[in-house]
């Protein structure tokens, strides 16, 4: 049997690497994964979630959690696999001026917070974990978003949002610097923070402590990311869901082997960071629906909240029949 044709379009993690280099291939598949950034671009462009969502131009994808919850309460012509590419903290993506007043998050009630755009995952999060972790009502917070909305939505009364551009043009990075926005939130840490130039910092004054509470706490690193295939593409083949999801835990395995040489990571002390983070974690990648059940609930309640979704659904609608029992 001809192998099936298929562009994977992931960004370019260490998780995907076997994909890229082609050291791992999904049974049955010829594939081709490509990297597209999200709001940074890759070798193949960027907008990742837009292309997909709104044009279908790949069969397979990477794809916000988020967008991906509203797109199957609407119906749009996909569906995914229980395969974790992405996973973040709020805290530590939350960043303020280095001569800002402001020294936790108690501080943000009443102000002006700088997102990408409300529905994006780490904007989803990171209001949910305010209210439920930080004792913060999000809704006291004006939010001020970079760019439209993936899928359309109403916000839910006493919502505020305003967009970055009424202020000229310009995005939240340079509101925040400017004073016009008192914090900002993205899932890419700003030129300022990782160049050490002294302009932001980070609201909380130490994120990983934070961090390692919030996990202690719920249990749980939060889902950014999923895996999903037009629908199209599974009705003509539908073994390959579990052909791509059984080929994801074979390419873990593979990064596993990597991480076996000290030295293949620049980072002087990486093995040494994997064994503490073992030690915090245990597996902190796990896939599979049962493993990441609890996690998806508390997202969808956080979407729900927030306009997102009607109301919490079963997890089993987002994934294929031929993976609901991983």
């Amino acid at each position: 049997m001809d192998k099936v044709p298929i562009t994977l379009a992931v960004a370019h993690y260490d998780r995907h690497l076997p994909f890229i280099e082609g050291s791992v291939v999904p049974e049955g598949v010829d594939l081709r994964a490509i990297e597209v950034g999200q709001t940074s671009p890759g070798r193949h462009g960027t907008g990742r979630h837009r292309r997909m969502l709104r044009d279908g131009e790949f069969e397979a994808c990477e794809i916000s959690f988020s967008s991906y919850l509203m797109a199957v309460e609407r119906g749009l012509p996909f569906i995914g696999i229980p395969i974790v590419p992405r996973r973040l903290f709020s805290q530590s993506l939350i960043y303020t001026r280095i001569d800002s007043p402001l020294t936790g998050p108690a501080d943000l009630v009443g102000k002006r917070v700088g997102v990408n755009t409300y529905q994006t995952t780490l904007s989803v999060l990171a209001k949910g974990d305010l209210e439920h972790a930080h004792g913060v009502p999000w809704k006291s917070i004006t939010w001020v978003i970079n760019h439209d909305e993936i899928i359309p939505f109403e916000p839910p009364a006493g919502v505020r949002i305003e967009r970055a551009d009424a202020s000229g043009g310009r995005k939240v990075y340079e509101l925040l610097l400017s004073g016009e926005i008192d914090a900002l939130l993205l899932p890419h840490p700003p030129r300022h923070l990782t160049t050490g130039e002294p302009k932001i910092r980070r609201l909380f004054p130490d994120a990983r402590a934070a961090e390692i509470d919030y996990f202690r706490q719920v249990g749980d690193w939060p889902i950014m990311h999923f895996v999903i295939f037009r629908n199209d593409v599974v009705e003509r083949h539908p073994w390959l869901p579990r052909s791509m999801y059984d080929a994801y835990l074979v390419a873990k395995e593979h990064l596993a082997t990597y991480y076996a040489d000290p030295n293949w990571s620049s980072l002087a002390w990486a093995p040494q960071y994997r064994e503490e983070e073992a030690a915090i974690f245990g597996d902190p990648w796990k896939h599979g629906l049962a493993a990441n059940r609890r996690n998806i609930e508390r997202f969808m309640q956080y979407s729900h909240e927030q306009g997102l979704i009607g109301a919490p659904y079963d997890p089993e609608r987002l994934f294929h029949e031929s993976v609901l029992d991983t």
